[in-house]
């Protein structure tokens, strides 16, 4: 299986930073989604002063000018390195706050800036926050990962939406000369190793990932040689199972997994927008008398004893209380001073 034999098998959406591209480029590829669309944005970077649509997707950022579509920028999530808001000076709004994008694609850094036009909306800002969190907590699914906290009780931790299809208990990584024994697993979204003495010792490679999954001879005999991109390090991976009868069965598992991934990937960037806050007028509630019956009784009020000064219209005597050793007013008849400290709910 090479990556040529599925049309859409390499996805740059996320991995680059596009110019000015041919609109097909800006479509959605299969599994890419629109997650918020903002109509009155200016590419304060770039287009200082020219209106635009920025749009984003479980992927990237797109900006549209409104003109020519023509005039565009994609921006893949895995090249943001840092997203801060501080103030710019936009020709359309002035100085004013605007988000500012950092990346980096081919050892090539590039700075963005976005002004939202609509005043006092946060959307440019925390919608791009939050989906780029999304997509850093979700790289599993479509970064190679060495030595990641995967296994627990030799047993697959599972991504959401993912599932197991097959588990191999006896299977060799042929990575060192003695190779090591652990277990393999085959999911809808990726194939994953780990040693049988060592949990940590594992491997992680998503379908999204694989460049080429072959059988080949090896030192060890027939082997399972998985090479994946270039882009994530061309790694060459190999495997030997037992019984070796198995190979060819698990190859052509992986390689219909493969074609479905293909065809509807899932790149874990699970997002849900927040339902819109509720008005302050819809917040309000209508005051209502409360029905309470107020009931007297001839139990002692302990914090009566706390009114201030002529709030019951007379003047106490002071006298001295031996107990604390103050001078302090005349307690009405019935009170002592222990009972002003017993309070009682």
């Amino acid at each position: 299986m090479d990556s040529s034999q599925h049309g859409q098998s390499y996805v740059w959406q996320d991995r680059e930073i596009r110019f000015d591209s041919p609109p097909r480029h800006l479509e959605n590829r299969s599994g890419e989604y629109i997650i918020d669309s903002i109509n009155s944005v200016e590419d304060t970077k770039g287009n200082n002063g020219e209106r635009g649509s920025l749009v984003v997707t479980n992927l990237r950022i797109l900006w549209i000018a409104h003109k020519t579509n023509r005039t565009n920028l994609s921006i893949g999530f895995n090249t943001v390195l840092t997203i801060s808001i501080r103030k710019a000076r936009s020709k359309l709004r002035g100085p004013t706050l605007a988000l500012y994008i950092m990346t980096k694609d081919n050892n090539s850094r590039f700075e963005f800036i976005f002004t939202s036009l609509v005043k006092n909306s946060p959307r440019l800002f925390t919608t791009i926050q939050a989906v780029l969190r999304a997509y850093e907590t979700s790289k599993l699914y479509r970064d190679l990962k060495l030595r990641g906290s995967i296994i627990r009780d030799q047993q697959l931790v599972l991504l959401p939406l993912e599932q197991v299809y097959n588990q191999i208990p006896d299977a060799w990584n042929l990575s060192s000369d003695q190779g090591n024994l652990g277990q393999f697993f085959v999911t809808n979204v990726r194939l994953v190793w780990h040693a049988n003495l060592a949990q940590n010792f594992n491997v992680s490679v998503p379908y999204m990932q694989m460049k080429s999954v072959k059988i080949k001879d090896s030192k060890f005999g027939k082997a399972l040689v998985v090479e994946t991109q270039p882009k994530c390090g061309g790694y060459i991976l190999g495997f030997r199972l037992h019984p070796p009868e198995r190979l060819e069965a698990i190859l052509k598992e992986i390689l219909s997994l493969h074609k479905i991934f293909s065809v509807n990937p899932i790149f874990g960037v699970d997002f849900k927008e927040e339902e819109e806050a509720p008005s302050l007028e819809q917040l309000k509630v209508e005051r209502v008398d409360d029905d309470v019956e107020i009931v007297t009784t001839d139990t002692n009020d302990v914090f009566a004893a706390y009114y201030a000064e002529g709030s019951d219209g007379t003047e106490k005597d002071i006298t001295f209380d031996e107990d604390i050793g103050l001078a302090c007013e005349t307690l009405p008849e019935g009170w002592t001073m222990s009972t002003l400290w017993n309070v009682s709910a």
